[in-house]
């Protein structure tokens, strides 16, 4: 890849996501009609479902980027595997954050041990643990580490996915064989918050790349001037 196509790339994918967020905002806010029951605080539910899909995507990222490091053993496989996870880890978070906003108003609670919130609090902590084997060990040590670990922990995020179906819960399922159970106008605003998260993380994901492309540039740097240095 050129160096004026990756400039371009920087340039469109923070302007896109948030051109993106942007119109999600005006959807939710002043086109998506207010649920009956809930009120105003169901507007949650776009940026919650949102902030789930990107964290979901960056994992999936994070398992092909490891899989592909242990294969090649490239660095910059594993750049893109610890910027994809650092990522996924601050979507998750919000999705941490918006359940129990969303959720006590009608549960009473600001958590229950839900098998999808059990899960997903789970699947957090996995991959803070995949950051901290990557700090703990640097260099190619912990890289190998962390690929097999960012591998085997991808397990959950299908349980996560399939909780609220294999178990009895409270935890409401918003597509059920292939119907959304939603009001027709919440559609669109759902669709636009998609997409607005996803091109957000694109835009994070890759400058966390870019700098850890510096990082491990530099660190290339330092050992050949010690190699070079009689």
């Amino acid at each position: 890849m050129g160096i004026a196509m990756k400039k371009t790339l920087d340039i469109f994918f923070p302007a896109a996501a948030l051109a993106a967020v942007i119109s999600a905002l005006a959807a939710v806010f002043l086109y998506a009609p207010v649920e009956r029951t809930m009120g105003l605080v169901q507007k949650i539910f776009y940026f919650h479902l949102g902030s789930a899909a990107a964290a979901f995507l960056a994992f999936t990222v994070v398992l092909v980027s490891s899989v592909f490091y242990l294969v090649s053993r490239s660095p910059r496989w594993d750049t893109v595997a610890l910027a994809a996870a650092e990522t996924g880890v601050l979507f998750c978070t919000l999705v941490l954050i918006t359940g129990p906003l969303w959720a006590r108003p009608v549960w009473g609670k600001w958590w229950v041990w839900d098998p999808r919130l059990t899960t997903t609090l789970i699947l957090w902590f996995l991959y803070v643990g995949y950051m901290v084997i990557r700090e703990a060990l640097p260099g190619p040590r912990g890289a190998l580490a962390a690929g097999v670990f960012g591998i085997l922990a991808y397990v959950d995020v299908p349980i996560v996915y399939f909780s609220i179906r294999w178990w009895r819960g409270i935890h409401p399922v918003v597509i059920r064989g292939g119907n959304v159970g939603l009001d027709a106008g919440m559609i669109p605003p759902l669709i636009i918050s998609l997409a607005a998260f996803v091109l957000l993380l694109a835009a994070l994901t890759r400058e966390r790349y870019n700098i850890g492309n510096l990082e491990l540039r530099i660190q290339q740097l330092e050992v050949s001037s010690k190699e070079d240095t009689p």
